[in-house]
């Protein structure tokens, strides 16, 4: 994350209009319908039957430009996304040198929404809208309870700033990425995260 500098003070930025704090859902409610809201995350490769259709080269345009493709895939809005337990992380962040709450369902739960078999041997290639990418395996998506963050101490993630959705866990508890520089912890935690590619292996 080294090559992702950003500015200490987009910490507290807001999402207009996104929902506040969601109070603890029913674990794994999303719909298999097409979500009513504008995609957050689109989840591709090794899922279930999906709610979208397959790659589209006029409509997603980004994807395109990361050389992304699919036949289907399955898409998160932030209703689906607010609807899933939530999770409270308090990890010390490399941009201010303090620790945050960061709050949003496990990875582990929108991988099991969107079809992922929660015993497969795949790894997730998490996406970031800048084109950043980091591989994150199924194992280390449990053991480390990686999140898909929403809010930033309290308060919705702003496009522009870390948000609307940052793949995170809380490094300070995993005790030999602990032992490294802030700088050298967050390799594997796109903000801004927008798609996830589900690989064998």
């Amino acid at each position: 994350m080294d090559k992702r500098d950003f500015l200490g003070a987009a910490l507290i930025g807001g999402l207009a209009g996104a929902a506040p704090l969601p109070a603890a859902a029913k674990k794994g409610s999303t719909s298999r319908a097409a979500p009513r809201g504008p995609a957050l995350l689109t989840v591709s490769g090794l899922i279930g039957p999906g709610n979208r259709g397959p790659f589209d080269p006029m409509l997603d345009q980004l994807m395109g430009k990361q050389k992304l493709a699919f036949v289907k895939a399955f898409t998160f809005d932030w209703g689906a996304l607010a609807a899933m337990a939530p999770v409270t992380i308090n990890p010390t962040l490399e941009y201010d040198r303090r620790p945050h709450a960061l709050t949003g369902p496990l990875l582990a739960d929108v991988m099991l929404a969107a079809g992922v078999l929660p015993a497969a041997k795949a790894t997730y290639f998490v996406r970031a809208i800048d084109g950043y990418a980091a591989p994150i395996t199924a194992a280390q998506a449990i053991e480390r309870r990686f999140i898909l963050a929403t809010h930033l101490d309290g308060q919705p993630m702003a496009l522009g700033g870390l948000g609307p959705l940052w793949t995170i866990y809380d490094a300070d508890r995993v005790p030999e990425m602990a032992a490294r520089p802030l700088p050298d912890r967050f390799a594997q935690c796109p903000w801004a995260t927008y798609h996830i590619e589900v690989k064998a292996g």
